[in-house]
């Protein structure tokens, strides 16, 4: 068994409204409405009948968020579309899509939690995708805190997704990020943000339980390791306006533990065999889920399952670790049957 983690679709209905309320969405817009595997089942069929009859989909909705573009009755409106949607393909196909997780509305924090309950609780949502920011904002603001807690109250993990466009600038003196920097560096930096900022705010330290998968193998931790353990160790030294010190002192335990032992990550990594080596180095098998970002790929989603199939069969893992990756860590976070 073959379990994609981590690919992305548009229901029809969903993204017909998609494109009334977004109109000539710039940036992932662009790059989305140009990708037909999204919402064309046919193609999509074709693209996973490459991988065998064991290759299967846990569906997420695509990039981008939808409180990117959306009013928040608008948000509210398309969550449920997609939701419903996702959910009738898992029911309609479910040898082929076993899961998906849930959208929200995460600009109406209040219509968030209600369609958490109706996804979760009668649509059958196994897990909910979250971007790394809301509008801009840190998904560590207070306001947020409650979806982490019904969240872990459900024991349901977080799918967690980059998000930035070029309206993200590399260097102050410039309007916007060129040469789409804001995407092949700043997804991973902003991965990697996302999780330092759960880090420190103690959302951990208060929801033990919580299960957060990162996208694209945990950003740039993995191949930080030596900053994230060593350079955190001394946080607070190199600050002379807030008191880190004290916080440091705060964590029930070493900053570098909280990467290492309260996330998971996939391996949707491009076709990077180095960077999947590293990861599962630094996450261990026990927290690595295999995942390829179908359909986003210059093939329309054939080459990144092919590229990431290749890889964790060429490794000199045993069976048993290799089961775990492929479909038994999945299995066990989204509660499925074996």
């Amino acid at each position: 068994m073959k379990l994609d983690v981590f690919t992305h679709v548009f229901p029809r209905r969903f993204f017909d409204r998609m494109l009334e309320v977004a109109g000539e969405l710039g940036d992932m817009g662009k790059r989305v409405r140009g990708l037909t595997t999204l919402y064309d089942l046919d193609r999509r069929f074709r693209v996973m009948d490459e991988f065998g009859d064991d290759y299967r989909q846990v569906l997420s909705l695509a990039s981008p968020p939808i409180e990117s573009y959306a009013s928040p009755s608008q948000a509210v409106e398309l969550a449920r579309l997609a939701n419903e949607g996702m959910a009738e393909l898992v029911e309609k196909h479910r040898d082929r899509f076993p899961a998906f997780v849930a959208a929200l509305p995460m600009n109406d924090v209040e219509a968030a939690l209600r369609e958490l309950e109706r996804a979760a609780g009668e649509l059958g949502a196994r897990g909910v995708q979250l971007f790394t920011n809301v509008r801009g904002r840190p998904l560590d603001e207070p306001e947020f805190f409650p979806v982490f807690e019904a969240l872990a109250e459900r024991d349901l993990a977080i799918w967690l997704h980059p998000a930035r466009g070029a309206g993200s600038s590399d260097y102050a003196s410039e309007p916007k990020s060129r040469f789409e920097i804001w995407w092949t560096l700043g997804w991973p930096y902003e991965t990697s943000a996302a999780m330092a900022r759960l880090v420190f705010s103690r959302v951990f330290d208060r929801l033990p339980g919580l299960k957060v998968i990162t996208h694209h193998m945990g950003g740039l931790v993995p191949y930080l390791e030596g900053r994230v353990a060593y350079g955190w160790d001394v946080l607070g030294e190199r600050t002379t306006d807030e008191d880190y010190f004290a916080l440091r002192a705060s964590l029930e335990k070493r900053p570098f533990d909280y990467f290492k032992q309260n996330f998971y990550a996939d391996t949707a990594l491009f076709g990077a065999r180095a960077a999947t080596v590293c990861g599962l180095d630094f996450f261990g098998e026990d927290r690595v889920l295999f995942a390829s970002d179908c359909p986003f790929d210059p093939e329309g989603g054939s080459l990144y399952p092919r590229l990431t199939i290749g890889i964790l069969d060429g490794l000199e893992i045993s069976d048993d670790a290799r089961a775990k990756i492929y479909h038994r860590n999945a299995e066990r976070l989204l509660k499925l049957e074996p």
